[in-house]
């Protein structure tokens, strides 16, 4: 029950954060960017020494051979949220979330691009239906969803560096932390010398949202973390909609992001795709199961 009520948080969490995002709204996202990273490096680096992972981190860090791997993750995560960042500022919460409703179907594409994984003929028709239903908004709806797409590829190219990688999900995550640390260090001092800083420069309460910036990314990610542990496959493969679909809940109802009939149809579309991929994932877990 517990990992259930874990995931359930962790999902719940990811999609009502724009609820929280939208409150600096003011402040530019690559400084929201900066502040989440050096908030975020010590709670990991206390993560790690409560779980007593302190030694075996300092030599996976010390010895590993793969340092230019995770400093591609390292990109690519700081790419993913920055984006993710600017899109819930600038209104765009219900691209954003359809590029986590897309992520499931690009992650199959990129087993079989670079793992040589065999897609199922269900797997085969949801992708070319998403496919088809990215293409339709861009004609239709007259606006290519870049936003959507680069989150979607951006955190399946992460996802595919650590499947490879030779930290856990904690080790990994405070490895890519630390690589970006100092650069996020030096260019937050870098603001503060141009009196450019939101959180020397506003209210008290603005500095601290900035500083749960750290809190409020690595909470859920522990909770996914324990969750993803100890529930079925197949019960995440439902679980993960949570996230998206609360945050493109929240763009058309709470923020009153535009949602016509040409957008509905291209998520439609998509939506139908992921409902077959996840009848697939079921099917497949059930045949496991039973063998």
């Amino acid at each position: 029950m517990r990992g259930y009520l874990a995931a359930l948080a962790a999902y719940f969490l990811w999609g009502l954060s724009p609820l929280f995002w939208k409150l600096l709204v003011s402040v530019p996202a690559i400084e929201i960017l900066m502040h989440r990273i050096v908030w975020s490096f010590p709670l990991l680096i206390v993560l790690i020494v409560l779980r007593g992972q302190k030694k075996d981190f300092i030599q996976k860090v010390r010895s590993s051979g793969q340092r230019w791997p995770y400093i591609i993750s390292a990109i690519l995560l700081a790419g993913n949220w920055f984006t993710y960042i600017w899109a819930v500022n600038h209104a765009f919460i219900v691209e954003a979330s359809l590029g986590y409703f897309i992520n499931p179907l690009v992650n199959v594409l990129m087993g079989v691009l670079f793992l040589k994984e065999k897609m199922r003929s269900l797997q085969w028709v949801a992708v070319v239906m998403a496919a088809l239903g990215v293409f339709y908004l861009t004609v239709h709806y007259g606006h290519f969803p870049w936003i959507a797409l680069v989150l979607a590829f951006s955190f399946a190219t992460y996802g595919l560096i650590r499947k490879t990688g030779v930290f856990e999900a904690l080790e990994g995550l405070t490895f890519e932390m630390l690589i970006l640390f100092l650069p996020a260090l030096g260019f937050t001092y870098f603001l503060y010398t141009k009196q450019g800083l939101a959180a020397v420069n506003g209210t008290l309460l603005l500095t601290g949202l900035l500083i749960l910036t750290g809190m409020v990314t690595i909470l859920p990610l522990i909770w996914f973390a324990y969750g993803a542990r100890r529930i079925p496959l197949s019960t995440m493969g439902f679980l993960q909609y949570i996230g998206p679909t609360l945050q493109f809940v929240l763009g058309v109802f709470v923020y009153n992001e535009s949602f016509g009939m040409e957008r509905l149809t291209g998520f439609g579309i998509i939506w139908l795709a992921l409902a077959l991929y996840t009848i697939d994932l079921v099917r497949q877990y059930r045949q496991y199961n039973r063998a």
